[in-house]
């Protein structure tokens, strides 16, 4: 396994980990309010690490259960380890998972609290109006 793994970084604090729970969005959605400036300089990046394709598909494939080791994510993609692990990084910083290392092998699995951050803040709870030229 690459030495990359071993770079599971629980101690840095992700976007989504700075601020208390209660505050993780202020707004009560793009489609009834104007996002806040401090939501979105905090969620942009959690969109731009969802943004990839390959980063998109681990966050679901790691989502999908309630941990998965990454002996379990890297024959799922046809990129070396290196690539892997840049991935998996990146959904780190973000604070979309977590992880943990167990003897050899790193499980991971995703936070909770930034779906919800992403839910709440894509949440529409009443028609969105249709634009009228």
């Amino acid at each position: 396994m690459s030495p990359c793994f071993d770079m599971c970084q629980d101690s840095a604090m992700s976007i989504l980990e700075s601020v208390p729970q209660e505050q993780a969005v202020t707004c009560c959605g793009l489609a009834t309010s104007p996002v806040t400036q401090e939501d979105a300089a905090r969620l942009a990046p959690v969109f731009k690490a969802l943004g990839d394709p390959v980063r998109l598909r681990m966050a679901s494939l790691i989502a999908a259960q309630p941990e998965v080791c990454v002996c379990d994510i890297t024959p799922a993609f046809d990129l070396s380890s290196g690539t892997i692990s840049h991935h998996l990084k990146q959904l780190r910083e973000a604070g979309l998972v977590s992880c943990e290392r167990r003897g050899t092998y790193v499980f991971y699995w995703i936070n909770p609290e930034a779906l919800g951050a992403l839910s709440a803040l894509l949440a529409v709870s009443a028609p969105v109006p249709a634009h009228v030229p």
